[in-house]
């Protein structure tokens, strides 16, 4: 059986439970019993191949020892054991028992059992076991199958929290290009998108050596506030070879004063899709004394370009208002333009975050030290054969292969201005006062003919329709007076 089957097949377990009411619960509910089963897998190994490893779950809690035996316990018995010593000992951890025991912790303290069946999480638990995640081909199949999962979940509820489409979580990446051991950090990870990308990204062009690894390893920093992408992206690090992913932290970064963050807490990288469009709660903005506002992804930009160090790179998600938008926004954008170098602006048209939200995107990049001179912008088309991106037909990465090759490598050497590519200089931004959503200068705006003559064949359509309605209103008066 295929992995996608399988993980089908358990879904369709859960559907016939009583407790288990829509995608999300499924899917916290799915991630728990995954979690298990893959950190039982990994501390099964590493019992083989590291001295003196144990596992930081005490062993009548191992996966093994109660879930393993397709014969083994059932029904209220089961449940029993779930609800009343799994989920209250794994909760209550001992906090000196090392990084692997806090994230075992963390990822139960927000974890709930929606199974009412026991014997349906039976059944569950025996397809479960049927995946052997020290298997690379079968981790790297359900690592995609994961992916899928996540994509069900795409909206988490709260405005503005779409995942980022795989394709330009891949092309930020290829264009930061982090190496190991540079900090990365992303201050709204939700699941790990760009985490899992750059690590895919450094092992396929700099990690050689199992020092290169744990380099990587070391360097990655996250934060989630909402307890379930915090939980999947947990299980996700797992998913991808993370000992401890304790760095993923379950907490509101925006909850900190912007001038607590000290000099060593800087990066080098900052990759993330703040959420937009969503508001803090009352007094997050005190935190901001500069930038005083409950905007989510404004507050975000303010506290990435404090975190940077000097020459820290960032590529950030943010809509067309954070462009355009005034206020607030226009310190901030004039705070980023002083204190990084935003070299370039790729616009994403409507589709991109299709079918979750119709919102106009763009990834800015910038970096650290020096203020703007010039903001390359490059404009990103929908390619001929198709009108839109969907879900059917999302975006991919070869997509965006122009705007890299176009890119001009890590120094951007040779940029021309072309159809797609058109260079603003800092000082007019300044006049247009700070409004960064320039357009394409070299599209043809649509001619729609002289206004005059549309408002003319506006009034003589409007007078035609009432004169059909009027038709219509008496055929239907003499047809019901017969």
């Amino acid at each position: 059986m295929s992995v996608r089957t399988l993980v089908k097949s358990i879904q369709d377990i859960m559907r016939k439970d009583t407790g288990v009411d829509g995608d999300a619960q499924r899917i916290s509910q799915l991630c728990w019993m995954f979690f298990l089963k893959i950190i039982d897998d990994q501390d099964q190994e590493f019992e083989l191949t590291k001295e003196n490893y144990t596992s930081p779950i005490p062993t009548n809690l191992q996966w093994r020892a109660w879930a393993a035996d397709p014969e083994g316990i059932t029904g209220d018995t089961l449940l029993d054991f779930v609800n009343n010593t799994l989920f209250p000992e794994l909760k209550s951890l001992p906090t000196n028992a090392g990084p692997r025991a806090k994230v075992v912790r963390d990822v139960f303290e927000d974890a709930y059992n929606y199974m009412k069946s026991g014997q349906l999480m039976r059944q569950m638990i025996n397809k479960i076991n049927e995946v052997d995640f020290n298997n690379l081909t079968e981790r790297q199949h359900f690592g995609d199958i994961y992916e899928q999962i996540l994509n069900d979940l795409q909206n988490a509820g709260n405005a503005g929290e779409y995942y980022t489409p795989r394709a330009v979580t891949a092309f930020m990446v290829q264009q930061i290009d982090p190496h190991p051991g540079e900090i990365m950090f992303d201050p709204a990870c939700g699941t790990g998108g760009f985490l899992t990308c750059a690590m895919r990204h450094m092992r396929e062009h700099y990690v050689k050596r199992p020092e290169h690894e744990a380099l990587m390893q070391n360097a990655l920093r996250a934060v989630e506030k909402k307890p379930l992408p915090h939980m999947l992206c947990v299980t996700n690090m797992l998913l991808n070879g993370v000992e401890e992913p304790d760095f993923v932290r379950h907490d509101n970064t925006l909850a900190r004063p912007l001038v607590s963050w000290t000099r060593d807490e800087r990066v080098d990288i900052v990759l993330t899709n703040p959420p937009f469009g969503g508001k803090e709660e009352d007094g997050i903005e005190s935190n901001f004394p500069t930038f005083k506002t409950r905007e989510t992804a404004d507050l975000f930009l303010a506290l990435i370009i404090r975190l940077l160090k000097p020459g820290g790179r960032a590529a950030v998600v943010l809509p067309d208002g954070s462009l355009f938008g005034e206020g607030i926004k226009t310190r901030l954008k004039e705070h980023l333009m002083e204190e990084c170098n935003l070299h370039t602006i790729v616009r994403l048209p409507n589709s991109v975050f299709k079918p979750y939200a119709s919102i106009g995107t763009n990834l800015l990049f910038f970096e650290k030290g020096t203020p703007t001179q010039d903001i390359w912008y490059w404009e990103h088309k929908v390619p001929e054969t198709q009108k839109a991106y969907s879900m059917t037909k999302p975006i991919r990465l070869d997509h965006l292969d122009d705007c890299a090759a176009w890119w001009g490598g890590a120094a951007r050497e040779g940029r021309v201005e072309g159809p797609q590519a058109w260079k603003v200089t800092a000082e007019e931004i300044k006049a247009r006062g700070y409004n960064l959503d320039v357009k394409n200068p070299h599209t043809v705006a649509e001619d729609h003919g002289d206004p005059e003559t549309l408002l003319a064949d506006l009034t003589a359509a409007e007078a035609e329709t009432a004169a059909l309605r009027d038709q219509l209103k008496a055929i239907l008066t003499e047809a019901l007076a017969r």
